[in-house]
């Protein structure tokens, strides 16, 4: 398998951390892209016609994206404990958390975009809006933290991949400030998940 690979995407790094986590990292090659919203790249166009990462070649030859296709996936080919519940209540509440952790980065990305705009032409009412998305969910995700439920260490599954790659996206872009102020649950939560060598290795850092 190949995977278009930016260790700066925490889209990618969620596939990564998945397969890490499952045993399949060793069979997954990293092509890495070099892509922006104003400059896609043409060869990952060639992948993905959306020119978004990450998509994945299976061994099969066949290409697909984006990345909570390739997580469900790649547990497909997972020989211990799914790390997304097959069935019932459960897997709605681990794809809901996804979700959550997706639209977070997505916001964020875009408040990312404005700020890299020349200054005359920052739109702020946008960036206002967009940073309200990322701490409604920060807020929601520490309430989750508090409840514990999904988030017990023990249990490991895709909807605590994707927090926690969501949280180190912040924690490397800063767009939203410290997003542990006054959500002491879910930064003790990221703390001891951190350590987690799936996590460690896959730090984010400017390429």
């Amino acid at each position: 398998m190949r995977i278009t690979w930016s260790s700066t995407s925490p889209f990618v790094r969620k596939v990564i951390v998945f397969a890490l986590e499952t045993g399949l990292d060793a069979r997954i090659e990293r092509v890495p892209i070099k892509t922006t919203p104003t400059t896609p790249s043409p060869e990952l166009s060639r992948y993905n016609p959306l020119t978004k990462l990450p998509a994945l070649q299976t061994d099969e030859g066949t290409w697909l994206f984006d990345s909570p296709v390739i997580c469900e996936y790649l547990d497909t080919l997972n020989a211990a404990a799914p790390l997304i519940p097959r069935e019932g209540a459960e897997r709605f509440d681990v794809l809901r958390l996804q979700a959550l952790s997706d639209g977070l980065v997505e916001a964020g990305l875009l408040c990312r975009y404005e700020s890299l705009r020349p200054s005359a032409h920052a739109w702020h009412v946008w960036t206002e809006s967009q940073l309200g998305k990322v701490n409604r969910a920060l807020d929601a995700l520490e309430i989750e933290a508090r409840d514990g439920r999904h988030f017990s260490l023990e249990r490991l599954h895709l909807g605590q991949i994707a927090v926690a790659c969501a949280l180190g996206w912040l924690d490397f872009r800063q767009v939203a400030g410290d997003f542990r102020l006054a959500r002491p649950n879910l930064a003790k939560w990221y703390g001891q998940f951190s350590e987690r060598s799936s996590m460690a290795s896959t730090v984010p850092h400017e390429e």
